[in-house]
């Protein structure tokens, strides 16, 4: 049959490696890889008919979401959110599959789950890996349940243990079958008293028991911490990724820049609180959240200071955190905390793909599948636009609208 050769010219290229934006360049993609990208002329351009014309456009990467919960909504009706916790299997799928529609439409093509009580989400992972219908074009990693120190913090999320033998139990079951493990090692942040900091909940020596496994196996290990001991327990025991990070202070960063940890902030998670107090039952104080917030855009800022590994997150399907949308309105809050677009977009794509082992989903360059999304914009006018997005393109053709429109 050989080689079918077409050509992509966009106004904009941001190829998700940190560099600067590209402007005015074509790109030539050969049986679903890209052969070459370059700047163009329209003297030198190839036949009209070998050329789609998206030179009103941005191209940039998929995104990645670093840390979501498949099974949740993002529903502030407390109801709701209860019933999609105690929810049987056959009514978690559904919102799965609506979850990965929501997602895909704002250009998120890989997700990182933190876990769910049942580890309903695995169970659809592994029922469409079975299947083989390949129908859901979002990549999902996840830990199936999460573990947390019993009586602590973490029930709805996963299983709490106990002593050692039961702890060793618990981590082997997940690794035979999940992707990562997920461990819950502190609190949540308090939305009525600013800078509250809670204990850890796992010792030294059990992180570093359980990372040992977990490396053992070839897997990572996600954590849960807010505050400066349960950061630097968790830092020390040498795990891959801090998932949240919340008043873990200066030397904690430090420390994080130092071992090439990756940290996902989830700034997003404090400005859904604050978008909707009103719906949280007298639950939190205006002021401590937006404190908060601040002073994670802060910590953020220094972060990048310091060269500290960063990838986007947004910890959606909590309370007021939608699937999709989210991803853009973390970018945003990136940008906020003084990063340039170039670098947003990187923590949202090639680092979130580079900790998830996604190499195909990592930057827009040649020899890499021509996957990427389009957003009929400026640079400037990117955040905003995620959540109205021209196309889809995988293996450089634009996915169904059937399936891309489907919400």
């Amino acid at each position: 049959m050989g080689n079918k050769t077409h050509y992509t010219k966009a106004g904009w290229l941001i190829d998700g490696s940190g560099a600067p934006i590209q402007k005015r360049v074509l790109l030539t993609v050969t049986n679903g890889i890209i052969e070459n990208i370059s700047p163009y002329r329209k003297d030198t351009l190839p036949a009209p008919r070998l050329v789609t014309d998206l030179s009103r456009c941005t191209l940039l990467p998929p995104l990645v979401d670093c840390h979501v919960h498949l099974t949740l909504s993002g529903s502030t009706d407390r109801r709701v959110r209860e019933l999609q916790m105690e929810g049987d299997y056959d009514i978690c799928r559904h919102h799965i599959e609506d979850h990965l529609h929501y997602l895909f439409s704002h250009g998120v093509l890989a997700v990182r789950d933190g876990g769910d009580h049942f580890s309903h989400t695995l169970l659809y992972k592994t029922q469409s890996e079975q299947s083989g219908t390949g129908k859901d074009p979002v990549i999902i990693k996840t830990t199936g349940t999460a573990l947390h120190k019993k009586n602590r913090y973490g029930t709805f999320l996963g299983k709490a243990v106990s002593g050692n033998e039961k702890l060793e139990t618990a981590v082997k079951n997940i690794l035979s079958s999940a992707d990562h493990i997920k461990l819950i090692h502190s609190g949540i942040n308090s939305l009525t008293e600013f800078g509250t900091e809670t204990a850890a909940q796992f010792s030294l020596e059990e992180l570093q028991h359980i990372i040992t496994l977990a490396q053992s196996r070839g897997k990572k290990v996600m954590v849960h911490a807010n505050g400066k001991v349960p950061v630097e327990l968790a830092l020390q025991a040498g795990c891959h990724s801090i998932e949240h990070g919340f008043f873990m202070g200066d030397e904690n960063l430090r420390r994080m820049a130092d071992t090439r940890t990756v940290w996902i902030p989830t700034a997003v998670t404090m400005k859904a609180a604050l978008d909707n107090l009103e719906f949280a039952h007298g639950v939190g104080k205006a002021d401590v959240i937006a404190r908060t917030l601040d002073h994670q855009l802060q910590q953020l800022a220094k972060a990048r200071q310091y060269g500290v590994r960063v990838a986007t997150g947004t910890d959606s399907g909590c309370s007021g955190i939608i699937h999709g949308e989210s991803a853009a309105e973390e970018i945003k809050l990136f940008l906020q905390a003084g990063y340039s677009l170039s670098e947003a977009i990187e923590c949202a794509t090639s680092q979130g793909a580079e900790l998830l082992g996604i190499d195909q989903l990592s930057t827009i360059k040649k020899g890499m599948p021509a996957h990427f999304i389009v957003a009929r914009a400026t640079p400037a006018m990117v955040p905003r636009k995620l959540s109205y997005l021209e196309a889809v393109y995988l293996h450089g053709k634009p996915c169904d609208k059937s399936f891309f429109n489907k919400l």
